[in-house]
């Protein structure tokens, strides 16, 4: 089935999207993968074929796939978590609502599947270190919220409708090629941004804050082999996907080992270092590894040496 997906894949233009949208489409080609989103501008940076398409307006999504006769839908269109808290109204009208919608156009349209990705703020702080996929989940934030709602949702409609619902449960995503996007753990990747533009930055963390993280290469990886894995294979709709784990101050020291002089403070934000101390320090993914192959292959000293060379290159820094 996987060689005549044609997918449509919502939130193309942030984080996640920016960089999935060229990966599928290297594999299933440039016309079969359908970006979407609110902002026409990045887009056409993105490049054709894409359509202007709101989650919260379930005919515009039918038309979508109907139009380009679309099986799969990729769907991260999504406000984070420390943005979700400066609007939770927002947060759970895309994140519930809007997934809510997808999942409808998919059964009423027949679609082979729905890939949407879950996140590490489902937990909270009842739920025990390194939590497998199945565990105790009472977040504390609405984006956390809405994704325990989506993972449910998720289930619900595979288990009643036949809807082939999957998607990876991500850390932390870092990567240089696009800027952070509101993420509690958006840190990680600032840190390099401004140890690049200007040799220092301000955790908004305390330094021994550890989190799990994944370099979005593993990211894009992920998403890719659970899109192909055969659901019989499949024990859960949701898995567990980490890269490495590590805390701030271990960031800051390794990056020092390539940007000598880099200076790092840390002066914690109250309301993201309450989140950030809600989730666990690492996560269990070893149902992945079972169940379809996953691997990570980046840690924390090969990709801060991938970030920064790349960083430097595309910010225009010698050395």
């Amino acid at each position: 089935m996987w060689l005549a997906m044609i997918i449509l894949v919502t939130g193309s233009t942030g984080q996640i999207g920016s960089e999935l949208v060229p990966a599928l489409r290297e594999v299933y080609g440039k016309d079969r993968v359908i970006a979407s989103g609110r902002n026409v501008a990045k887009l056409r940076e993105i490049g054709e074929p894409y359509a202007e398409l709101d989650v919260l307006r379930r005919d515009e999504i039918a038309r979508v796939v109907k139009e380009y006769k679309v099986n799969v839908i990729v769907h991260l269109a999504a406000v984070l978590s420390a943005k979700g808290e400066q609007d939770p109204s927002l947060a759970w009208d895309i994140n519930t609502n809007g997934t809510l919608n997808v999942f409808e156009v998919a059964r009423e349209n027949r679609l082979d599947m729905v890939v949407v990705p879950s996140s590490i703020a489902v937990y909270g702080p009842e739920t025990p270190d390194n939590p497998g996929d199945i565990t105790v989940m009472r977040p504390k934030t609405i984006y956390g919220i809405s994704k325990v709602v989506t993972e449910l949702l998720g289930e619900y409609y595979y288990l009643k409708y036949g809807l082939d619902v999957r998607g990876p449960r991500l850390p932390g995503v870092i990567s240089w090629k696009t800027p952070p996007g509101g993420g509690t753990t958006d840190y990680a990747v600032e840190a390099f941004y401004e140890a690049v533009k200007r040799g220092e930055y301000t955790f908004w963390v305390r330094p021994d804050t550890r989190l799990p993280m994944i370099y979005m290469p593993d990211a894009i990886r992920a998403f890719m082999m659970l899109m192909r894995a055969d659901n019989s294979a499949l024990t859960v709709r949701f898995y567990n996907v980490q890269g490495m784990s590590f805390t701030a101050k271990e960031l800051a020291d390794t990056i020092a080992r390539y940007i000598p002089g880099f200076k790092a403070d840390f002066k914690p934000d109250p309301l993201r270092q309450r989140i950030a101390d809600s989730w666990p320090k690492s996560i269990d993914d070893s149902k992945a590894r079972r169940d379809w192959g996953w691997r990570p292959v980046w840690g924390l000293e090969s990709m801060a040496r991938d970030m920064i060379e790349n960083l430097k290159k595309s910010l225009g820094k010698k050395g």
